[in-house]
């Protein structure tokens, strides 16, 4: 890595640091029981450096500029004592892979399982993480994602607030627990996909505005403030500092691919972006050897960045998170309609029809909710694997005032079918942790900053729910959950909660069909389905593909559709189990039903 420190085969620690505001970079080590003051050398472009036999494998060490302020390492890979203590050095050659045979696997077997490590865990870290990662292989998961491990302040955190995105949270764990993690997985026939943040750095532990201000630009702005700076003067080195975060995830920590959070906030007009430069840096490194997969969070539904290779490889990103198919199940289940819902609320089974059959529901058309801006792409020449679907996952939940799950918003009969309909379409499919079981326990934002910052935060967090009738009432809005309580984390703990059985069986015959059954119709599935709408709530979606034509037929209201299409043959599942097959002229309420057919 060009950022940070590296231990050299001598034994030898070379320190670097990109500070162009500064005149003088000093590294301070905690060496034993001395303190050591070492100048480092100015070099151009900005750069400060020093190779030292002073320091070793588990030295901390400050940097120093001007000889006044006292920083962490930007590109630290551990943080012993939290953002605001010493980087500490590590030797990542000390570890011992046994996973060499390991290639990953397709895109296309992928079942992702999005998770909190200390929620997921009861407060616990990667260790406790991999002890539970059988319980998911035997569900039928075969992608654990874990929600941002970057260091964050404090002793818990979503993680998108990280500050230092090299060194995974010392409150999860030390860099070797986490290989361990990953290393478990793989031998168990599973994929480890991380979240990283490349948007925004949260707003306590970063000191890159006293040494390095053109990290950041107020050329554009994001939700976050001004945004980091992909595309002005001095950019080189910001870019490279991301794309060497993605290529240290991936080949550091053998990570078979990233999730990259909220893309349409990471601003530039650069020929190629950001996006594309990182993409192409990590297809030809570690993904010339194994399976990798960049996965994307983007709003704007742009295509473009899924387009498929002749044969149909990704060209740079594997597959996007389909906001769509959620907004469009998530209506039909709860009748929910403020909000980004808006959009959702005239026709959601036609919405939910071209999300499920071409990709994305919203296709370059004016967006009522965006005050008419026209919101995406077409997307219908790409094939169903380049979209993830879910019905919850951290921010559908979490971004909830109460952080209210499913369970608790819709009937089950509701979750019942829009989860049959989820699991056996041809898109891979996401499960947030604790769905499986049911679980009714929230999973509210969390955080923990400094005393200011904190009340900050939690005030904003209310009066940002002000404007939602639910919330008029300050009393009301009083009831919100305080981000920095403890109990606020711990109310998502998922040991405090046993799953429930049916739903645990529910789920695994679910994806043992989709083993089964779908997986191996979607490599010779072409780019997209048909669709057609039987009312604003019940549908029809038919995807061809070389062993056989895979339809969907579902009345996804409380109400029974009268004059309702026959099944053809025998389902391969549907829900209610006795429910007929159309053959009385009716469909029941929440009525979800997949059958295959030959050519």
């Amino acid at each position: 890595m060009p950022f940070g420190c590296e231990v050299g085969e001598d034994g030898a620690v070379r320190f670097r640091l990109w500070a162009p505001a500064a005149d003088r970079v000093d590294v301070w080590l905690e060496n034993r029981a001395d303190e050591i003051l070492l100048p480092m050398h100015g070099m151009s472009g900005g750069w400060f450096e020093i190779t030292t036999a002073l320091a070793a494998h588990g030295s901390l060490y400050y940097f120093i500029i001007d000889g006044e302020e006292r920083v962490t390492d930007p590109a630290s890979r551990f943080q012993p004592r939290d953002v605001h203590g010493p980087s500490q050095v590590i030797d990542p050659g000390r570890w011992q892979w046994s996973d060499g045979d390991w290639s990953g696997r397709p895109w296309e077997e992928a079942v992702v399982y999005e998770l909190h490590t200390g929620a997921f865990t009861g407060g616990g870290g990667f260790r406790e993480v991999a002890a539970r990662l059988d319980y998911l292989q035997a569900l039928g998961i075969t992608a654990v994602e874990l929600m941002p491990v970057s260091d964050f302040p404090g002793e818990r955190n979503w993680g998108y607030d990280g500050v230092l995105p090299f060194a995974p949270d010392s409150r999860y764990g030390t860099p070797d627990a986490l290989k361990s993690l990953v290393q478990t997985a793989h031998s168990l026939g599973l994929m480890v996909l991380l979240d990283v943040v490349y948007n925004h750095f949260g707003p306590e532990g970063n000191y890159l505005h006293r040494y390095a201000p053109d990290f950041f630009t107020d050329r554009h702005h994001t939700p976050w403030g001004a945004a980091i700076n992909y595309d002005g003067p001095n950019s080189r080195a910001v870019r490279d500092f991301f794309i060497h975060n993605a290529l240290y995830w991936l080949e550091e920590f053998h990570f078979d691919g990233l999730r990259l959070d909220a893309v349409h906030a990471i601003l530039d007009d650069s020929v190629p972006d950001i996006l594309e430069e990182l993409a192409d840096a990590v297809h030809a490194g570690p993904g010339r050897r194994r399976h990798v997969h960049l996965i994307l969070e983007n709003d704007n539904n742009d295509a473009r960045y899924l387009a498929r290779e002749e044969g149909g490889a990704p060209a740079r990103y594997t597959a996007q998170w389909n906001d769509d198919v959620h907004h469009a199940l998530h209506v039909l289940a709860t009748g929910e309609t403020s909000g980004y819902y808006t959009d959702y609320t005239d026709a959601p089974a036609r919405h939910l029809g071209r999300a499920l059959a071409e990709g994305f529901a919203w296709q370059g058309e004016p967006s009522p909710y965006r005050h008419g801006k026209r919101r995406g792409t077409p997307s219908g020449g790409l094939p169903p694997a380049a979209f993830v679907g879910f019905l919850q996952n951290h921010d559908q939940v979490g971004n909830r005032a109460l952080g209210e799950r499913i369970g608790r918003l819709a009937p089950a009969a509701a979750v019942r079918a829009v989860t049959a309909v989820l699991l056996l379409a041809p898109a891979v499919p996401l499960l947030f942790m604790g769905q499986e079981g049911g679980t009714r326990r929230p999973f509210p934002y969390c955080c923990d900053f400094e005393a200011d910052l904190g009340r900050q935060v939690a005030a904003g967090r209310r009066r940002e729910f002000s404007r939602f009738p639910a919330f008029a009432d300050p009393a009301t809005r009083a009831a919100i959950p305080d981000p920095n309580a403890r109990e606020t984390f711990e109310s998502a703990f998922l040991d405090r909660e046993t799953p429930d059985p049916d739903w645990l069986a529910f789920h695994r015959t679910l994806l043992g069909l989709r083993r089964e059954v779908v997986v191996p119709l979607l490599r010779g599935m072409p780019a997209a389905g048909t669709y057609r709408c039987l009312s604003d709530c019940a549908l029809v979606v038919d995807w061809a593909a070389a062993g056989g034509r895979l339809q969907l037929y579902a009345n996804l209201g409380g109400a029974p559709l009268p004059s309702a299409p026959v099944l053809p043959g025998t389902p391969v599942f549907r829900t209610p189990p006795a429910a007929a097959d159309g053959r009385d002229g009716t469909w029941p309420a929440w009525f979800a039903a997949w059958a295959l057919t030959p050519c």
